[in-house]
């Protein structure tokens, strides 16, 4: 397998109510939300959504769906994907079998962090969930084989709305592990624009 990077949290002071606690990722808005896990003898019990919770750590907007993706390969790449207005997402990641890398873009024309990326392993053993603001392009890499991810978002899938991101972007060098042969990818995912292409969509 192979070795994701390593994850640098900035010296912002985490943020926390119940069982969840936020950490800020350099790029205003985005968070990795590590959940109080309750264990014994049986096995463990997690609370993994607390609207409540969640909002009181800054995680915005009301969740309407929730998407499930099983990846049999490692390797297997899925992005960069979002939604433009008026049916922009955000999404809450989270791993239920397996890990990933999970990378996201800024994408927010006028933003001060236009163009730059933050990464984070997901894994079902360290019960993280990435939070994704809408004007984020998201993908993720499998680590291993058949990996299960569960993500909520906060509007319906809209074809018309529909955007990529080309995730070998040269000029944004995203952190992608290497794999024998390149990652596992769709048609529609080789085929995305790259950010100097993209309109303005936030």
């Amino acid at each position: 397998m192979p070795a994701a990077p390593s994850i640098d949290f900035p010296s912002a002071e985490p943020r926390v109510s119940g069982n969840v606690t936020a950490f800020p990722l350099g790029i205003e808005g985005p968070m990795l939300l590590r959940l109080r896990r309750f264990g014994d003898h049986r096995g463990h019990f997690t609370e993994t959504f607390s609207e409540r919770d969640f909002r009181a750590v800054g995680v915005e907007g009301v969740f309407v769906q929730d998407n499930h993706s099983l990846s049999t390969c490692a390797g297997t790449l899925r992005g960069m994907h979002f939604q433009v207005p008026p049916r922009a997402q955000g999404k809450l990641v989270r791993v239920l079998r397996g890990a990933v890398l999970d990378v996201i873009v800024d994408i927010r024309r006028g933003s001060r962090d236009f163009g730059r990326h933050v990464a984070c392993r997901l894994s079902a053993e360290g019960a993280e969930q990435l939070y994704v603001p809408a004007g984020f392009a998201h993908g993720f890499v499998t680590l291993v084989p058949d990996t299960e991810v569960a993500y909520k978002v906060t509007d319906y899938y809209a074809p018309d709305c529909d955007r990529g991101l080309a995730w070998d972007d040269p000029e944004l060098a995203l952190p992608w592990p290497a794999f024998p042969g390149g990652p596992v990818l769709s048609d529609k995912d080789r085929g995305h624009p790259r950010l100097r292409d993209l309109p303005p969509a936030f």
